[in-house]
């Protein structure tokens, strides 16, 4: 399994990269085979401004559903447009061209607070 380390990792299975105050998010490669085949990507929270934590989509398999979280405050500002008709994505490039959304950070220091790549893989184990 794969862990870049140039990106930041939440418990819930969220990477995160930062460039400026502008972050891009996806779910990690331990998600995406936990999760099995993607089949739907559904972010209805763009242009919205939420917390660290919050529910900002779904991501649908074809056993299960599941919630994506905020790994920092600020606004939605971009679903990636490829997932529409391709959500496949997630799995064959969960770390490329599978990422979900891009955000305006609110605070750009709290990715700092998130897991390096060592410390999310002791959570996966």
């Amino acid at each position: 399994m794969s862990y870049p380390d140039n990106l930041r990792y939440t418990k819930d299975h969220e990477w995160i990269q930062l460039d400026g105050d502008i972050a891009t998010i996806g779910i990690t490669d331990f998600a995406q085979k936990e999760l099995g085949d993607i089949v739907f990507v559904e972010v209805e929270t763009i242009g919205k401004s939420l917390p660290a934590n919050e529910v900002f989509g779904t991501v649908e398999a074809v056993k299960t559903v599941s919630d994506l979280f905020l790994p920092v405050s600020g606004t939605i500002t971009e679903l990636n447009p490829e997932l529409a008709n391709a959500p496949e994505l997630v799995n064959t490039d969960p770390y490329g061209k599978g990422w979900m959304i891009k955000m305006k950070v609110d605070n750009p220091a709290d990715v700092d607070a998130l897991l390096d790549a060592a410390g999310y893989e002791a959570v996966t184990g």
